[in-house]
């Protein structure tokens, strides 16, 4: 008996979703705007947060040591900041490999470096990677106290600006998937109603007789769901298929080749998605079958 209660929801929600072609049109078309813009700031957002992970495992701190250090203070140095919270990589470089990092810089010009090998003025020094961009800061300070320290180097305007866009990217992504789900819920209960309006004797007669609010709003609710699956999976389609394209075509210029930098595959982020725009679907297409069923309910 319950099966057949089940099957009969299911089956009259899906043939509303048929019978109703003009609402179910304008319904897909609302929430597949909804989900494709959401998609485009999704995207954004998530390629930021790539950047910044990639920038966390190269970005160093370069810890520079006095020169009348002895190696077993070094040594020592290398290890107190490898126990410091936040230290990803501590990476030693020797005098020597300090010149001939300079020697590379200068490239055509080395020759004037010659004589450097006997009277080496590079100091000696260690390469931090973070954990977190975040605590650059507080590492520096801590990294500061330890003895025979020369001078610590770092691009923190470069790091707190890459944090501080990538936060104004989740916050604008955040309130425009506010503001897109809102408006969609409102058009959706809207042109769903149409449909329940359509039906309102129906529906007055199954509360006289005896059938319960939820008997009468599954269909409707299914109706909800099912248009939101098919605007996520619409969607899904068309944002994959355009962003594959244009990080094609960006990752091969000259300014993504210059900054040694690359964008996130889609298949990267396909399942995130998929689970997003599901619940973005399913979501909304159900909350506003509810909330226009209410004022017909009330018998």
């Amino acid at each position: 008996m319950k099966y057949n209660i089940f099957s009969y929801l299911i089956g009259e929600g899906f043939r509303n979703v048929f019978k109703n072609k003009k609402s179910t049109a304008a319904s897909l078309m609302i929430m597949c705007a909804t989900m494709i813009i959401f998609g485009i700031f999704f995207i954004i957002g998530e390629n930021i947060n790539y950047f910044i992970a990639e920038i966390e495992s190269a970005q160093g701190i370069q810890v520079y040591i006095n020169n009348d250090a002895k190696e077993e203070e070094i040594k020592e140095i290398g290890q107190k900041i490898k126990d410091l919270n936040g230290v990803n990589t501590v990476e030693y470089v020797s005098k020597e490999d300090a010149l001939n990092q300079m020697k590379e810089k200068f490239k055509e010009k080395e020759y004037l470096l010659e004589g450097y090998e006997q009277n080496n003025i590079f100091p000696a020094s260690y390469v931090v990677t973070l954990t977190d961009l975040n605590l650059s800061g507080q590492v520096q300070n801590e990294i500061s106290k330890i003895e025979n320290i020369k001078k610590i180097t770092s691009r923190d305007e470069t790091v707190s600006t890459l944090i501080n866009l990538a936060n104004g990217v989740r916050i604008v992504t955040g309130a425009i998937l506010i503001l897109l789900v809102v408006i969609s819920i409102f058009i959706i209960s809207n042109t769903i109603k149409l449909t329940v309006h359509a039906r309102r004797k129906e529906i007055s007669i199954m509360k006289y007789v005896g059938a319960t609010n939820g008997f009468i709003r599954w269909p409707f609710i299914v109706e909800g769901i099912f248009i939101g699956i098919i605007a996520g999976m619409i969607s899904l389609g068309l944002v994959g298929g355009a962003y594959s394209v244009i990080a094609e075509k960006m990752v091969n210029t000259d300014f993504m080749q210059v900054i040694g930098m690359s964008l996130l595959r889609f298949s990267d982020m396909f399942t995130l998605i998929v689970i997003v725009y599901l619940i973005l679907g399913i979501g909304i297409g159900a909350l506003g079958s509810i909330i226009s069923m209410r004022k017909y309910l009330k018998v």
